[in-house]
């Protein structure tokens, strides 16, 4: 079996068509790009019908295996996709795929959705069956450090020439959001038609989108740019953002910045930034705010942030866009009363 990223199939579908195709994972846009390719190679190989069954306890097996036997000199080539339940196949449908596997020839082609691989399921037998001459595409959310790389190699099949900092920009502002990210990608290619994409167009770009993205919220905060930071308060509250999203955007950044400040006493800033894999375009930022807040401050903030979250919990309809108001003052350096922080 061959394993790859999405960003590979295109490639090995321009070296043949297999038999099998394996897409799994949790990123919807993913899946169904990798599905689409793989179609549209497909029907250039005379795979001109496309069958679709979602896997579960009523499906109809008799079906989806007469349709592997009922080709003739008058039918064209098919191909079958086989939606998987989230957790997978149970007995049952196991011992049909592995069946399955047996009637499949050169004029049907299988493609299999699931959600996660498990170790189980790798070392099963229909896995193995259905797989042995296929290919496996990892559709999972690409982590960190895949990240600029899937960026870079989409901006390359779109004809883009891409800075490396305005990658970072772009993987910093949409990391978790692949649909999002995709769609910044688009944009910028109708905006600049030269398709040179540096950082400062994107900053521009992204800065438009700045009314409903919690992360210019927190940059202006490391900034210590309070009046930036009410502003954009202001605008995703209008946007009726979540103000939880919110919390969890500020946490991961508060924790980290605490983490900083008690290693950097004994351990350089650069080796520290290595170390938790900081963007580059995102240092001169936290460094910014080590130098302007204090372990004090932080602490401070993270006991703010709890008040909050206990809030919230207690009471989800609860508003705490005010305490967020207080929180930015914190973390600008503005002196806050004891009665704000231990209200």
């Amino acid at each position: 079996m061959i394993r790859l990223y999405p960003e590979q199939l295109f490639s090995q579908l321009n070296e043949g068509l297999r038999s099998c195709y394996l897409l799994w994972g949790n990123e919807p846009l993913l899946l169904q790009e990798s599905q689409d390719s793989i179609r549209r190679v497909a029907e250039q190989h005379g795979f001109m019908e496309h069958f679709t069954f979602a896997l579960d306890n009523h499906t109809d097996w008799d079906e989806i295996f007469s349709l592997c036997q009922s080709l003739s000199l008058f039918t064209s080539r098919q191909s079958l996709i086989l939606l998987l339940p989230e957790n997978g196949p149970n007995a049952s449908m196991s011992e049909r795929l592995i069946k399955l596997s047996e009637l499949l020839h050169s004029d049907i082609l299988l493609i299999l959705r699931g959600h996660k691989l498990t170790k189980a399921q790798e070392n099963s037998q229909w896995f193995k069956s259905v797989g042995q001459n296929g290919v496996y595409i990892s559709c999972l959310t690409p982590e960190q450090n895949r990240l600029p790389q899937w960026v870079a190699q989409r901006a390359k099949n779109m004809g883009l020439s891409l800075e490396d900092e305005a990658n970072q920009l772009l993987c910093y502002c949409y990391e978790g959001n692949l649909l999002a990210l995709a769609q910044a990608l688009e944009r910028l290619s109708l905006l600049h038609p030269d398709n040179r994409l540096t950082l400062l167009r994107v900053e521009e770009a992204v800065n438009d989108a700045a009314h409903f993205s919690p992360y210019h919220w927190v940059d202006a905060l490391l900034a210590g740019k309070i009046k930036r930071a009410w502003h954009v308060l202001k605008q995703l509250r209008q946007e009726d953002t979540e103000a939880v999203i919110l919390l969890r955007t500020i946490q991961r950044e508060l924790m980290l910045l605490l983490i900083l400040k008690r290693q950097s006493k004994t351990v350089p800033l650069k080796t520290l930034f290595d170390q938790h894999k900081v963007w580059q375009n995102r240092r001169p930022l936290l460094t910014a705010a080590l130098q302007r807040l204090s372990q004090q401050n932080l602490q401070s903030a993270i006991h703010l942030l709890t008040q909050m979250e206990l809030r919230v919990k207690q009471d989800y309809s609860q508003s705490i866009w005010a305490d967020l108001e207080t929180l930015s003052m914190l973390l600008c350096g503005k002196p806050l009363p004891e009665s704000l922080l231990n209200a």
